[in-house]
């Protein structure tokens, strides 16, 4: 009963403000079907996984599980900006501005088509060559040349995908997206048992199986986008890029989609240090990372509700209820982190069994968890500051910070570090001392700058 209240009155409404109600009801019935969302989300990669850990070998399992920084690179860039677009249209909605979030709608979605193009192009070329830089084992190589062919063949459909759930999301409407990855969920599921367990197709099924599920959770976002009756409606004959939206979409999303790509380069150094500890601990990461993205939603949910919170009510210029909800989602994220985190490093073994069932695989699997589950409040709060501040128009701070100590910090301790202990849990290390130095940035920038006021300080500048 209390889960269906957070959804009373999102229901029956369009595209619900969050800038009226209750505070803790309106962020929570917001990032519920986030985190469900971002549950079936990650359900695709689990089915995925899971499918080919159980019915393919190792190097097929070894693959898919350790090309998350891969894929993230590349549509990590565009998805940022998408980020960028949201924060945009949420300021114009709160401040009930008509005309502008209409203009702004239809930039986002163009951008998205242009942007979907880019990353298949990208991708295709790019793919292949970053696999050999990476170290790949020559028993993987083939495995994830097939899966990353397909995959980036169909990517258009994620990237589309992505960006309409980021303009829906924009308009306080989370609750349809999650309806559809219900949808596509099940079907991906299924798929993959029929391409991989029936029809034998191994990588190649788990990659169309994705690719399909994908484009039908994009195709249902559209139809619903297209069916509006009021002024948020997308309509094909307004599409165009308008220069001043754009630019702010720019200003906005570049920061964030720089540290996507930037930050993903540095995992990608990371997985090559991981690489060559052979193919059993790029299973054991790759099942490790499966199980924290899985027990880590609330918390992601949870800072990706904080943008569209912070940015719709700073336009409405309730300041006072902007404050309050920023500190309710970090510091519920936090909390909620730290109990997770003590879960998880009892119960990770043989969650890990669940997708890999050698010894080695999970030893090395295991080493990750007790290294880095005690640390997850620092993980939290670092994305939900990082939210508040793309919220509030911030986003170069959450870049910059990143990018020091995510991707430059980061790839220096552990090419150093594994040099003078060239063990496993050296590599592991690498996680928390990384959201320490972002957690102690971000916690100094919103206790010091006047972030509440960052846009009414903006437009005086222009």
């Amino acid at each position: 009963m209390k889960i269906m209240a957070l959804f009373k009155g999102r229901l029956g409404a369009q595209n619900p403000s969050l800038t009226e109600g209750p505070i803790v009801q309106g962020i929570l019935s917001f990032a519920l079907p986030l985190f469900l969302g971002q549950l079936l989300q990650q359900l695709y990669n689990l089915a995925d996984a899971w499918v080919l850990g159980n019915f393919a070998d190792n190097g097929a399992f070894a693959a898919v599980s350790s090309g998350g920084s891969l894929t993230f690179l590349v549509i990590g860039f565009f998805n940022g900006i998408a980020i960028g677009g949201g924060v945009v249209i949420s300021r114009y909605y709160g401040a009930k501005d008509e005309e502008n979030v209409i203009r702004a709608i239809h930039t986002n979605f163009l951008f998205g088509v242009i942007a979907s193009v880019l990353s298949t192009v990208v991708g295709l070329l790019l793919v292949p060559r970053l696999l050999l830089v990476m170290n790949t084992p020559e028993s993987v190589l083939p495995y994830s040349l097939t899966y990353f062919r397909i995959y980036f063949g169909g990517v258009f459909t994620v990237i589309l995908y992505n960006i309409c759930m980021a303009i829906m999301r924009s308009l306080g409407d989370s609750l349809h997206p999650l309806y559809y990855l219900i949808i596509s969920s099940a079907l991906n599921m299924a798929l993959d048992l029929l391409f991989v367990a029936v029809f034998h197709w191994g990588v190649a099924g788990a990659a169309i199986a994705t690719v399909l599920t994908q484009g039908i959770s994009f195709l249902l976002c559209l139809w619903r986008m297209c069916r509006l009756k009021d002024y948020t409606r997308l309509d094909f004959r307004k599409l165009r890029v308008y220069p001043d939206i754009l630019s702010q979409v720019v200003r906005q999303g570049l920061p964030t989609g720089v540290q996507n790509a930037v930050i993903s380069i540095g995992n990608l150094v990371v997985q090559s240090n991981i690489n060559a500890f052979g193919e059993y601990a790029m299973s054991g990461h790759g099942a490790y990372a499966k199980i924290e993205g899985l027990v880590f939603l609330p918390i992601m949910a949870m800072s990706m509700s904080l943008p569209t919170f912070v940015s719709q009510n700073l336009g409405a210029r309730q300041y006072d209820r902007a404050k309050k909800g920023a500190v309710f989602g970090i510091l519920s994220g936090v909390v909620l982190a730290e109990l997770i985190g003590v879960v998880f490093l009892f119960a990770a073994p043989p969650a890990l069994r669940f997708f890999v069932d050698e010894p080695e695989a999970i030893q090395f699997g295991a080493i990750q968890a007790r290294v880095v589950a005690p640390f997850f409040f620092l993980l939290a709060f670092s994305h939900c500051a990082a939210g508040v501040l793309r919220g509030c128009g911030k986003s170069f701070v959450p870049m910059v910070t990143m990018l020091a100590f995510w991707c430059c910090v980061r790839v220096t301790y552990v090419t150093l570090a594994t040099q003078v202990f060239p063990v496993f849990s050296t590599i592991s290390w690498a996680y928390p001392l990384t959201w320490f130095l972002s957690s102690v940035v971000f916690l100094l920038f919103l206790l010091k700058s006047d972030w509440l006021h960052a846009f009414d300080i903006g437009r005086e500048q222009r």
